[in-house]
């Protein structure tokens, strides 16, 4: 049995051994609504739950302004996992048996959404917003989960499609070596093989590291045209750097986990050229209602200006507020739950979005941007 097959039989046992409250009593009092956001607020993917937690208390305390959902505020609890599995299983367990929340919000990453989902499933537990494409918490349908934005799969096919059309012939995948960059491993391989092509080579570097030098040697020697790039921020720069100053040529681009706005901060104008695909709208689109509003809600409530990251976790949050005002006064998980697969054509604000029993993600766009003179621009 491996280590993390252990870790998770643990966490099973020790849900079994929690009291399981029932529905109507658990994290909801006469004038509040408790939910418990785990994700990374230090370590070198802190940027992301920052930016998604500035985004979600946005949102938060503006309807906590404006007299809660069915007259209850939402409190929003905290924990950091630093973007690693077992602190994800720790904190998420707190929330559940000490801090009794009603529905968990807004986790960050693959690994530890992955480690906490047997948790999730066996208390029946609601968990929205996942910053995450993994497949994993799509297909099977898991009726507790909710994704908002895209898939990795989804992502994947966007830079291929786009590599292709700017005439690459062969296509690398440097990537972190769990279950995030293996998510995207497979959906790239997944693309090229609709195409009749194969991944070209490949290079790895460990988690919450900086250890890029092997994998982008790996990458030098192949030479492929195009890199897709699976990380966090912090090292992504890294490489790209080394790529750079090596003479590597390659088109290079990576999905929306790395978080466009600490990308380009961390590379401090050396990433002109680098594809970032989007699991939402650019932040300084005035045509679309959700967006305004986000642009809005961040900067008052918090004084940051909208980027993709908050804005994500605005619009996730908006989704949570809007299951919860369908499931009504009189409310508990089961419902929450059917409420979310009743928004079949839930409007945001000029942005449309959609669950089904049969499908728990709401989102399904992709966009792509670049970095040009240090900003992020979109391209299609």
């Amino acid at each position: 049995m491996t280590t993390n097959a252990i870790r998770h039989a643990l966490a099973l046992w020790a849900c079994l051994l929690l009291p399981v409250p029932t529905f109507a009593q658990t994290g909801i009092t006469d004038d509040a609504i408790r939910l418990g956001m785990v994700n990374a607020q230090s370590g070198p993917a802190s940027g992301l739950g920052q930016g998604m937690l500035a985004g979600a208390k946005a949102v938060f305390d503006a309807v906590n302004l404006n007299g809660g959902i069915h007259g209850r505020r939402i409190e929003l609890l905290v924990a950091d996992d630093g973007y690693e599995p077992d602190q994800a299983i720790d904190q998420t367990l707190a929330m559940i048996e000490d801090e009794q929340v009603f529905a968990l919000f807004g986790y960050v990453g693959t690994p530890t959404a992955n480690a906490v989902l047997p948790i999730v499933r066996e208390m029946q537990v609601p968990l929205v917003g996942l910053f995450t494409g993994a497949g994993t918490l799509r297909s099977p349908v898991t009726r507790e989960v909710f994704n908002v934005r895209a898939s990795y799969d989804d992502e994947a096919e966007a830079m291929i499609a786009h590599f292709l059309s700017q005439g690459a012939g062969t296509v690398g995948v440097f990537y972190q070596d769990d279950g995030f960059g293996k998510a995207v491993l497979s959906g790239t391989r997944k693309a090229l093989t609709r195409r009749g092509m194969q991944v070209h080579a490949t290079g790895t570097f460990t988690r919450n590291t900086m250890a890029v030098k092997q994998g982008l040697a790996d990458l030098i020697r192949a030479q492929p045209d195009a890199i897709v790039m699976v990380g966090t921020y912090a090292p992504l720069a890294g490489f790209i750097r080394e790529a750079r100053a090596n003479g590597l040529t390659s088109q290079l681009a990576t999905v929306s986990f790395v978080g466009s706005e600490n990308l380009v901060g961390a590379l401090d104008g050396a990433g002109d050229g680098v594809i970032i695909s989007q699991v939402v709208p650019s932040p300084d689109r005035k045509d679309i209602a959700a967006v305004n509003e986000c642009r809005d809600l961040v900067h008052r409530h918090s004084g940051q200006a909208l980027g993709f990251v908050n804005l994500e976790g605005c619009l996730s949050a908006k989704v949570m507020l809007g299951g919860l005002a369908l499931a009504g006064r009189d409310l508990n998980r089961e419902k929450l739950i059917t409420a979310l697969e009743s928004m079949k054509a839930f409007d945001l604000g000029n942005l449309t979005i959609g669950f089904s029993r049969d499908d728990h993600q709401a989102f399904k766009q992709v966009f792509l941007t670049q970095i040009v003179d240090g900003r992020v621009i979109r391209i299609d």
